[in-house]
């Protein structure tokens, strides 16, 4: 049903974010060691090729890969966002985007490659443009959450940003007047929001929480069938389903795989749960499976994982036990 396919050691310290390349030749991962690392595969193993040791001051809590696969962005509690160029082995950091007030969590980057999103603990949710000539420039400061911001996603093919926090409420943010504003709120968890994860298609999206439930959001255009009122012709996103009673521990993060469709979460009771819609579910009230649980993924606390975006079943989760691991779950599916 699942195979472990690999553990890779290195880090010195709790393992916060797993990333991979598109193409999905190449992991990243980061940590309390303040360092990135590159994984990729030779023959059956899969070995470290790129080790950057002083990445940031502080610890690297998240790396996100560019569409294009030629750049990488770092985000740092040092408060410090960095831009890699990774077009050769010789990885060299070409950008430095500063101005949050602390802790930086997240970092995203656009379908098109033209944006990168940011989130802190001052609040706040950044949108910046992606220059021709490799600068940065801010578009967009949005303190629109009255907590810690935890994650930012972009929509697969669509400029639309989605933010999960402290405050317990997802927000979406879209372009507006050449600036950037909520477009709407999403409440519902009855705790912080860890995490967020798009389907392909950008019409639902996943959430996971302190709460310990993970609620599947669906998007409803203007003139929907359902009958759904769609004030000033805006899309409306509803809660369709709460998956409840599987998690005994916060969920910290969540990940919709664009192959399977699988929902992947990892969790602080130190597991990792795959869930899958039932076939001709309702959408409007879908139901979700448990289709596996691995209750002794890590020995601490898994605070990662990541479908590989071009092998189907290929995961990698990260821990607070400083390993990375990787699984094959194409038998499940």
């Amino acid at each position: 049903m699942a195979t472990a396919l690999a553990t890779l050691t290195g880090h010195k310290d709790r393992v916060w974010n797993v990333s991979w390349n598109p193409q999905g030749t190449i992991l990243t991962s980061c940590g309390s060691d303040r360092s990135i690392r590159l994984w990729t595969k030779e023959g059956d193993a899969w070995v470290c090729k790129n080790v950057l040791s002083e990445a940031h001051t502080r610890t690297v809590r998240c790396v996100a890969w560019s569409p294009c696969g030629n750049y990488m962005a770092s985000a740092s509690f040092d408060a410090t966002i960095n831009i890699w160029d990774c077009k050769t082995k010789d990885i060299e950091c070409i950008a430095t985007l500063e101005g949050h007030e602390n802790e930086v969590k997240c970092v995203t980057w656009s379908s098109s490659g033209s944006l990168l999103a940011t989130c802190s603990r001052d609040k706040s949710v950044w949108v910046w443009e992606v220059g021709e000539d490799e600068e940065f420039e801010c578009l967009s400061v949005m303190p629109s959450h009255t907590q810690d911001v935890k994650k930012v996603i972009f929509h697969p093919n669509a400029e639309l940003l989605a933010s999960a926090s402290y405050d317990n409420s997802i927000k979406l943010y879209k372009e507006d007047s050449d600036d950037w504003a909520v477009s709407c709120t999403l409440n519902g968890h009855e705790s912080t929001v860890w995490s967020l994860s798009f389907d392909a298609s950008g019409h639902r999206l996943a959430s996971c929480s302190d709460d310990c439930t993970v609620k599947i959001w669906q998007e409803y255009q203007p003139g929907n069938s359902e009958g759904i009122i769609t004030p000033e012709k805006d899309p409306v996103w509803k809660c369709v389903c709460t998956i409840s009673g599987y998690h005994n521990r916060c969920i910290y993060d969540i990940s919709w795989c664009p192959l399977t469709e699988a929902i992947v979460t990892s969790c602080g009771d130190d597991a990792i749960r795959i869930f899958k819609e039932q076939p001709g579910s309702d959408k409007n009230a879908p139901t979700f499976d448990l289709i596996l649980n691995i209750p002794e993924a890590h020995s601490e606390d898994v605070n990662t994982v990541s479908w590989n975006p071009t092998v189907a079943g290929l995961l990698a989760s990260g821990s607070d036990d400083g390993t990375i691991k990787l699984w094959d779950f194409s038998g499940i599916f």
